[in-house]
Order: structure tokens, then sequence, then C-alpha cells
């Protein structure tokens, strides 16, 4: 997807997509601040979130937003699915299984024309388990 002309790749936008595109965390803006400041120490704060709204828009990287949490950061581009932990936050890919069946699941009575889809499990990740925390220690229901 490319939502406009095409972009120059600057240095620092070069230097967040090798960030994006060398790990399989789902980074915030800040985490990926602090990665391309490894390589670009000059790099501002300002810089990378302008260049991470320039590269989502541009089809380059994904965005994921779930609500009241901040937005993290996806370099890997081909479908898949994720799982948020109610505790930390964290977010991991997951495989799903017989995928072509979840577009027969939908049942659309609203006269959307639906180009695709986003699904988020939710649970709580191995390490907090282990450390026994749950969502209901964090406040949440």
């Amino acid at each position: 997807m490319n939502n406009g002309p095409a972009i120059r790749m600057t240095e620092s936008r070069k230097a967040i997509l090798t960030a994006l595109g060398g790990t399989r965390a789902h980074p915030t803006a800040d985490e990926v601040y602090a990665m391309v400041r490894a390589e670009l120490p000059k790099v501002s704060l300002g810089t990378v979130y302008r260049n991470l709204d320039l590269l989502a828009k541009q089809g380059l990287i994904r965005t994921l937003v779930t609500a009241g949490e901040q937005r993290r950061y996806d370099g890997m581009l081909e479908d898949h699915h994720h799982i948020r932990c109610e505790v930390c936050g964290r977010i991991d890919d997951i495989d799903l299984e017989d995928t072509e069946r979840l577009d027969e699941l939908l049942v659309d009575g609203r006269g959307y024309e639906v180009h695709g889809y986003t699904l988020c499990f939710t649970g709580v990740c191995r390490e907090c388990a282990g450390n026994g925390k749950n969502h209901n220690e964090k406040g949440e229901k």
C-alpha cells in the first residue's frame, strides 16, 4: 500500500527500517528511537516520530494500535496476527492454522466492502505468568 508519492530514503528512514526489520518485537516509538540512536546518535525523537508516521502511511511498516496503549510498530508486512499481554503490553506474532476460514466467518450486514482485518488476541505472557502476575494486579478488569 502506497498512499502518496515515493519518498526519499533518508539516513534516518533507513535506520528505522533496519531497526524494525531486525526485530520480531513490536517496539514503541521511544524504543525505535533508542535503537536508531545507537546508529545515528544525533537523530531527534521528533524525527523518529515523523518518519514512523510517514513510513506507515507509505505502507513500508505497520502501526499497531490497541485502545489505551502506546502505538507499536511492526516491520513485517506479510499478513499475520498478534497476541498482547494484558500485564506488560508486550505484543508477539502468532501463527494461526486455516486463516482462510476467518474470511468465511465474517457476516457483513452493513454494506462494507471489506479490504482486510486485524486480529489481536489478549492474554498474559510467559514472563508475567511466571512472575505470578495477572491482569487484575495492574488494576484492569
